[in-house]
């Protein structure tokens, strides 16, 4: 069942480049919120449009406190690559076994006859672990909402900083 807002977040350590240290979601939530974003295959049109429009905005992303992971089931090599196609500062992590594609509820097993590929999602954490937003789609073509991400951010960060 995909996740929803008020379910905690699955933990999860996963790899972006071959020989760097791999990300754990928990370590990155110490740091303050994180924006989630599963997408089906790099280098498919609409994944690129959605990951370069984050790196694009990065400076964005980056005055709200976030930290960005991206999550694809390519391997490192080819996330790499696209990360570096795409002008992303922030991880394009591999999701090969499919696990968190699986935990978090966005696992496809009929992607166009591909099984295993993760559905477009996007999801807001705090720093508790709790899932404040959350989109998934089946059309690999629909972009996320990203005004409403950054939306949410600002709430939480006023909420922080207001001590909720």
């Amino acid at each position: 069942m995909t996740l929803v807002p008020g379910d905690t977040a699955p933990d999860f350590t996963l790899t972006h480049r071959v020989g760097a240290d791999a990300v754990r979601l928990s370590g990155e939530l110490r740091k303050g919120p994180v924006v989630v974003l599963f997408f089906p295959l790099a280098f498919s049109p609409a994944c690129t449009t959605e990951i370069c429009t984050v790196a694009e905005d990065w400076g964005e992303w980056e005055s709200l406190g976030a930290t960005v992971l991206g999550i694809s089931v390519d391997s490192p090599y080819v996330n790499a690559r696209f990360a570096e196609s795409c002008g992303a500062t922030f991880p394009i992590l591999s999701d090969f076994n499919r696990d968190v594609a699986t935990a978090w509820g966005v696992r496809n097993d009929d992607f166009y006859g591909m099984r295993g590929v993760a559905n477009r999602a996007a999801f807001v954490v705090d720093p508790s672990g709790a899932i404040r937003w959350s989109w998934v789609t089946e059309d690999a073509s629909v972009q996320p909402d990203f005004a409403a991400i950054r939306d949410e951010l600002r709430r939480m960060s006023q909420g922080l900083a207001a001590g909720a």
